[in-house]
């Protein structure tokens, strides 16, 4: 049988019925999802993807008039879509703050490194305050959790303690310290399986940055 064949009608019963079936247990399912928190959310691995995923989320909310807002860590140096996007077209819903100055190896500078994380981290702490925000970006902060600029567990208390209830966090980088998977509501790990930088394709605009 081909694509363009008819389907046997005893075929198309059976596919009826398997679906009504597999509607009904999944209807019985969402009846019991009724609870909404702030969560926190975790984006880590080596793959691609996990910057990007946040924004996506970023744009969820500014679709849905949540106000938001973005603290960039590590890549504060670049002039990546995103921030144009978010700062020309949606500057009144979010807010971007490019607190990093680039990469490690770029500044090779630890001392300042460490401001940067630290001047990040207190403008973070700001935005989470705030209840009227619904969620914050803080892109790229577990690179600083993995080089000792900021201290985990410091971060997780402040969440603990000071996050509003309604309000979604958003950390993403590799690496994430286990302390803080462990806290997370909801953790992603990017797998990579292929990337063509490893066949000498440069970094590209609208697919990194």
């Amino acid at each position: 049988m081909t694509p363009t064949d008819p389907v046997p009608t005893e075929d198309l019963d059976r596919h009826a019925a398997k679906m009504a079936k597999k509607k009904a247990a999944r209807d019985r399912m969402m009846e019991t999802k009724t609870g909404e928190k702030g969560l926190i959310i975790v984006h880590t691995g080596p793959g691609k993807g996990k910057s990007s995923s946040g924004f996506g989320m970023i744009m969820r909310c500014i679709a849905h008039g949540m106000p938001s807002a973005v603290v960039q860590f590590i890549k504060g140096a670049w002039d990546t879509g995103e921030r144009t996007l978010l700062t020309t077209h949606f500057g009144d819903v979010c807010q971007f703050h490019a607190m990093g100055e680039g990469f490690t190896w770029e500044t090779q500078d630890k001392s300042r490194d460490i401001a940067a994380a630290a001047a990040g981290w207190d403008k973070a702490k700001s935005l989470i305050r705030d209840p009227a925000i619904r969620m914050v970006l803080l892109d790229e902060i577990n690179i600083a959790f993995r080089y000792g600029y900021l201290d985990v567990a410091e971060v997780l208390a402040f969440l603990e303690a000071e996050k509003p209830p309604m309000t979604h966090v958003v950390l993403t980088g590799r690496g994430a310290p286990e302390a803080l998977i462990e806290a997370a509501d909801l953790v992603t790990e990017m797998t990579q399986i292929k990337h063509p930088f490893r066949a000498g394709i440069k970094a590209q605009a609208g697919v990194e940055f």
